[in-house]
């Protein structure tokens, strides 16, 4: 393999710099409880459904998912109310759409036959509840960006959208790993599946700002992940990545304290409200 241009390793060395910045891995591994898990779990399975339908990138879904990831580690929402996850995924990917595509649609583009439909100026407000809890900071490293520097590294053309598509599909809260990780993670897997740490290091050995245990953590928890998933495959929505173009899991826990949600803060239940006329607060 023809060694990689300097500039490109001082083009990952910045990256790398960037998302230890931004606070992924910061404040140890943050659990999602049950009943948030599942309605997670649902999230993606919309975000991946409306990604599909209005023909956005991989990488699109990608961040949308850690958009929602960081906001649910930030701020409380109530998991039974299934409106106001809905309207949060709305947001996340017409956030996502902004940064990544290149033709952004109207936000009634965005919602699905089903029985959700939000007037724009609520999502609007939900898409500004996520900005500020998010800081402005929309920017956020994803595994895309160094996907090509650990393909060429590694001397692998295999397909990395397996992997990465176990990571969001499973659990794996999206800030709780360095995207650098993630993505040589993968990379790995998808080359072979049967490297013991000392594989790993090796491999890593000219990647100084990358810690190879986190890696060979990494690698292992996503080898698992997917072996779990294939066994239950056959019982389980999953959504078709193919035509997508670019085409539970027990955590150490750290917990941080959220801010309360409020504008989902009401005694009646989510179901009963009527989400068009639902006006969120920041």
């Amino acid at each position: 393999m023809d060694q990689l241009d300097v500039s490109e390793e001082d083009h990952v060395g910045l990256l790398i710099q960037k998302e230890i910045s931004f606070g992924f891995k910061k404040d140890g591994l943050f659990v999602f409880d049950e009943p948030l898990k599942r309605a997670r779990f649902n999230a993606i399975n919309w975000i991946f459904k409306i990604t599909e339908a209005l023909d956005f990138h991989f990488q699109t879904a990608y961040l949308s998912v850690t958009y929602l990831d960081q906001f649910l580690t930030k701020r409380y929402i109530d998991a039974e109310k299934n409106w106001a996850i809905r309207l949060l995924s709305i947001a996340c990917v017409s956030l996502a759409a902004k940064m990544e595509e290149c033709n952004v649609p109207e936000l009634s583009k965005f919602q699905l036959e089903d029985c959700y439909f939000f007037q724009g100026k609520v999502i609007q407000k939900m898409e500004l509840l996520v900005l500020t809890t998010l800081d402005w900071n929309m920017s956020i490293i994803t595994p895309f960006s160094f996907l090509s520097y650990f393909i060429k590294k590694f001397g692998n053309d295999s397909d990395t959208m397996q992997p990465i598509f176990t990571v969001i599909m499973e659990g794996f809260n999206l800030m709780d790993h360095r995207p650098s990780v993630v993505a040589a993670a993968a990379t790995l897997l998808a080359l072979d599946q049967t490297l013991t740490i000392e594989d790993v290091r090796l491999k890593m050995d000219s990647i100084s700002q990358i810690e190879p245990n986190d890696v060979f953590d990494c690698y292992t928890l996503i080898r698992r992940l997917y072996e779990e998933k294939m066994k239950r495959e056959e019982h389980l929505y999953t959504p078709n990545t193919s035509v997508i173009r670019s085409r539970t899991i027990d955590y150490a826990v750290s917990m941080t304290k959220r801010r309360r949600l409020s504008f989902i803060d009401d005694e009646d239940g989510g179901d009963e409200k009527d989400p068009h006329q639902e006006d969120p607060k920041t």
